[in-house]
């Protein structure tokens, strides 16, 4: 199961850029269909990288990105579907591959109250 490697990477990278004291409420990811990603095998993985960092107990919100295809032949744009088809529809030429394969993160929202001293 590589989505475990996936939440393991995705937890480091956000400590690395967050502050020290800082919370993570929710983190977001953009993932294209044709990344290889099952984003429930993720979301539950996410819950155990996360475990004892400072994203323990945030929420991880998926935004999935359609793959998408260009013919080099005729030119057309189109969804490549799952799985993916990469030859053209209507000239049977071969397809330039778009989107569809990204895993970003596009987001991280910090608990705004984690790490506040508040004035005496």
């Amino acid at each position: 199961m590589h989505e475990l490697s996936i939440a393991m990477a995705v937890v480091d990278q956000v400590q690395e850029a967050v502050g020290a004291g800082d919370r993570v409420t929710s983190l977001t990811l953009r993932i294209g269909e044709l990344a290889g990603v099952v984003p429930e095998a993720l979301d539950f993985s996410f819950g155990l990288a996360a475990d004892g960092t400072a994203l323990a107990g945030a929420r991880l919100l998926i935004e999935t990105v359609e793959g998408r295809a260009h013919c080099d032949g005729c030119g057309r744009d189109a969804p490549t579907g799952m799985p993916p088809v990469l030859w053209c529809a209507g000239c049977g030429a071969n397809l330039t591959l778009l989107a569809g394969r990204e895993l970003d993160i596009v987001s991280v929202v910090l608990d705004e109250e984690a790490g506040h001293v508040p004035n005496r």
